[in-house]
C-alpha cells in the first residue's frame, strides 16, 4: 500500500530550507503531493510581497525533482478537501506552525518537521531587498488611484510627479504625502527606477521612449499605443536596453480574471465557440473631458476597447481571420463602437460606448457549456460556469481590492525584480494586437458608420 504524504507552502525563492523540508516529508512516505499557495490566495493573506508568481514557484518545487505531483492551494479549508481526495496518510509542515495543524489530525497523521535554522523566505527577501523608486508622469483622474495602491505592495516607493500643468503636480503632491515635483521630466526620469504613465493616449510613445532612453522601467496605462508597429517597436526597444516595459490594464492582473481564464484553457466548457464582451460609461453630460475630443484620441475605442479585447485575445489568440467595426459617430468620435471578429474556429464579438449604454456582460461560450461574468466583469470578482444540466453549475467569489492597482503594480515590481521582460498575464505579443486593432480602426479599415 503506498503511503502519501502531503505538504504545503508558499515557496517563494526558493531555498534550501525548502528544499530540506521538502526531503523530510518525502522520507515519511512513498508519494509526496506539494500543495503551492495560488496567487490570489496569497493576497487573501497579505501577501502581496510575493517576489514569484504561481506559476514560477510551481516549477521551482518541480525542479527540486522532490514532488511527485504538485498541486495549487486556491481557498482556505482545501487541505482536508485536499486530503481526503488523494487518500492522504501523513499532513506534513514546518515545525513554526506546531499546533496550527492539529485540527487535521482527523483526517490523517499530522507530524510537524524541524526547520532549517538561519533561512527563510522573510530573510531572504529583507536581504535581497531592492526598492524601486517610481515617478509619476501625468496627474489626471486615474493616476490618483496610483500611490494609495502602491503603498500595499512591497518593494516601491513612489518619489515624484511631472505633469507638463506644474500647478496640477503641486495638487496631485500635496494630496498623497508631499511627494518631490518637478518641473523637467528629465530630472524626474534621473532621479527613478521605474515610471507610471497616465497622460493623454497620443502622449505615451514618445515618453515611454524617453523613460527607456534613460534606463528606466515603464507601467504605461492602457491603451499603451494605437500603433502594432509602434508597440512592437517600443517591446523591442525596452528589452534591448534591458527594462520592462509593461501595459498597465488592470483586468489583466485581477486574481478572479486569471483565475477564470486558466479554467476556461483547462476545458470545463469544451472549446470557445464564441465570445461577449462589452463595457460602457454614459458620461455624455460632461462633453470637456478629454474622452470626447478627438484631437485627444477621444472615444468610445481609444478609451475602453483594451478591456472587451483582452478575453478575446486571452482566449482565442492574435490571429483572426477578419475583423469588422461599426461605428456611431458624433463630433469626431465615436459614442459606440461594435467589433465582430472570425477566427478559423470560433467568433467573437465586443461592444464599447460613452454614448450609449449596454449590459457590460462577459460571455463565452463553449461546447459543453459557458462562462458567465456580470457587470461589471472588468472587476472580475463573481463567475458562473453554465451548464445544460444545471445540477453542474458552479459559482465562484473573489476579492477585488481597492481599486485594482495593486495587482498589476506587484507584477511590474516582480517583473522589474525577477528580470523578466514579459508577463503571462497580458503578453507582448497580446498588446500589439489590441494596438493594431486600433490602428485598423484609426485607419477605418473595414469600418462601417451606423
Amino acid at each position: 500500500m503506498i503511503k502519501k504524504v502531503i505538504t504545503y507552502g508558499t515557496y517563494d525563492l526558493l531555498h534550501q530550507g525548502h528544499i530540506n523540508l521538502l526531503r523530510r516529508a518525502k522520507a515519511l512516505g512513498d508519494y509526496l503531493i506539494v500543495g503551492v499557495t495560488a496567487d490570489s490566495f496569497d493576497r487573501d493573506r497579505g501577501k502581496l510581497n510575493v517576489r514569484n508568481n504561481v506559476l514560477e514557484r510551481v516549477e521551482a518545487v518541480k525542479a527540486t525533482g522532490l514532488a511527485d505531483e504538485v498541486i495549487i492551494e486556491e481557498y482556505v479549508g482545501q487541505k482536508i478537501d485536499d486530503i481526503q481526495k488523494y487518500n492522504v496518510d501523513i499532513f506534513a509542515i514546518g515545525s513554526d506552525w506546531v499546533g496550527k495543524f492539529d485540527y487535521l489530525k482527523e483526517y490523517c497523521q499530522v507530524i510537524y518537521l524541524p526547520r532549517t535554522e538561519g533561512v527563510s523566505s522573510t530573510q531572504l527577501r529583507a536581504e535581497s531587498t531592492e526598492t524601486v523608486r517610481v515617478g509619476i508622469i501625468g496627474c489626471g483622474r486615474v493616476a490618483g488611484r496610483f500611490p494609495s495602491e502602491a503603498s500595499i505592495v512591497n518593494g516601491i516607493d513612489v518619489t515624484g510627479v511631472y505633469d507638463v500643468d506644474f500647478d496640477a503636480a503641486i495638487r496631485f503632491s500635496i494630496n498623497h504625502g508631499n511627494l518631490k515635483t518637478y518641473t523637467e521630466l528629465n530630472d524626474l526620469l534621473k532621479d527613478v527606477d521605474a515610471v507610471y504613465i497616465a497622460t493623454p493616449h497620443l502622449s505615451h510613445g514618445e515618453l515611454i521612449r524617453k523613460a527607456i532612453g534613460y534606463g528606466v522601467h515603464v507601467l504605461c496605462e492602457t491603451p499603451m499605443v494605437l500603433n502594432g508597429a509602434e508597440a512592437r517597436e517600443l517591446f523591442e526597444l525596452a528589452e534591448s536596453n534591458g527594462v520592462v516595459l509593461m501595459e498597465a490594464n488592470k483586468t489583466a492582473h485581477c486574481p478572479a480574471f486569471n483565475h477564470l481564464m486558466v479554467m476556461i484553457k483547462s476545458g470545463v466548457i469544451g472549446d470557445v465557440v464564441d465570445i461577449e464582451a462589452s463595457l460602457s460609461k454614459l458620461w455624455i453630460d460632461n462633453k470637456s473631458l478629454r474622452e470626447f475630443d478627438p484631437q485627444q484620441a477621444g472615444g468610445s475605442m481609444y478609451e475602453l476597447g483594451s478591456y472587451p479585447l483582452l478575453p478575446i485575445v486571452r482566449l482565442l489568440g492574435c490571429n483572426p481571420e477578419n475583423l469588422n467595426l461599426y461605428s456611431r459617430m458624433k463630433d469626431g468620435v465615436d459614442m459606440y463602437t461594435k467589433g465582430v471578429f472570425r477566427y478559423p474556429h470560433a467568433t467573437s464579438s465586443f461592444k464599447v460606448g460613452l454614448g450609449v449604454k449596454t449590459e457590460g456582460n462577459l460571455v463565452i461560450s463553449g461546447t459543453k457549456g459557458y462562462a458567465y461574468v456580470p457587470a461589471p466583469w472588468w472587476k472580475t470578482d463573481y463567475f458562473e460556469l453554465r451548464y445544460e444540466d444545471q445540477n453542474h453549475n458552479k459559482k465562484f467569489f473573489f476579492k477585488w481590492d481597492g481599486a485594482g492597482l495593486r495587482y498589476e503594480i506587484q507584477e511590474f515590481i516582480s517583473c522589474i525584480i525577477n528580470k523578466r521582460f514579459s508577463t503571462s498575464r497580458l503578453r507582448r505579443r497580446e498588446s500589439i494586437f489590441m494596438a493594431q486593432v486600433m490602428e485598423d480602426f484609426m485607419n477605418h479599415k473595414n469600418l462601417y458608420k451606423i
